[in-house]
């Protein structure tokens, strides 16, 4: 009987890898780029002590609604950990959607508070929506987005609240919402 050589097996494997890594890896960057060519974030992402970016989440509900997604965060323009977002609505809500999110934190002692605890966006958390899309509201405890556009002037603005500033874009779906929601996020380092 002959021995199967396992190398045949472990090089495809390996390539597999290889790509699935580069995939993630363009993906971020696409998302930092389409974050970086907006009117509302461009001053954010080079005056920000660190970020949080979660290049694709999801959220579906029909009364009851959830949210999910991972991302990064940088230091200074640094790749230093992973976040995980949950969210939980309830309320008048049917449908779902897939967006992306970024977070900016204003300094230092900003962006360890959020990653040395379980964070949760607090009631004066509002979040940005720099994309085409039909819901502007970030889930963000209850409170909601204004509505702006993609591409160069923007209707939309944003701010830091408590240090921090919140972008979303949507990237596809329909989720009509009226709902009290809340944002978790947990942090590991890389």
């Amino acid at each position: 009987m002959k021995k199967l050589n396992y190398k045949l097996f472990l090089y495809p494997l390996f390539l597999l890898f290889l790509f699935i890594g580069r995939a993630q890896a363009d993906e971020y960057s696409s998302v930092l780029k389409n974050f970086s060519s907006a009117a509302q974030t461009k001053g954010y992402i080079n005056s920000a002590y660190g970020y949080a970016l979660i290049p694709d989440a999801g959220k579906v509900g029909f009364i009851f609604g959830a949210a999910a997604g991972s991302g990064r965060v940088y230091k200074q323009s640094v790749y230093v950990g992973d976040v995980k977002m949950k969210q939980a609505s309830f309320g008048l809500q049917i449908g779902g959607q897939a967006f992306s999110e970024i977070i900016f934190f204003k300094d230092e002692a900003t962006f360890n508070k959020f990653i040395n605890t379980s964070f949760e966006f607090n009631a004066q958390a509002s979040a940005v929506a720099i994309n085409f899309g039909v819901s502007a509201q970030a889930g963000t405890t209850g409170n909601s987005a204004r509505v702006g556009q993609s591409g160069g002037s923007q209707a939309a603005a944003g701010q830091y609240v408590d240090g921090m500033a919140i972008f979303t874009a949507a990237k596809g779906g329909l989720m009509l919402e009226a709902a009290v929601a809340g944002q978790s996020f947990s942090y590991t380092p890389k």
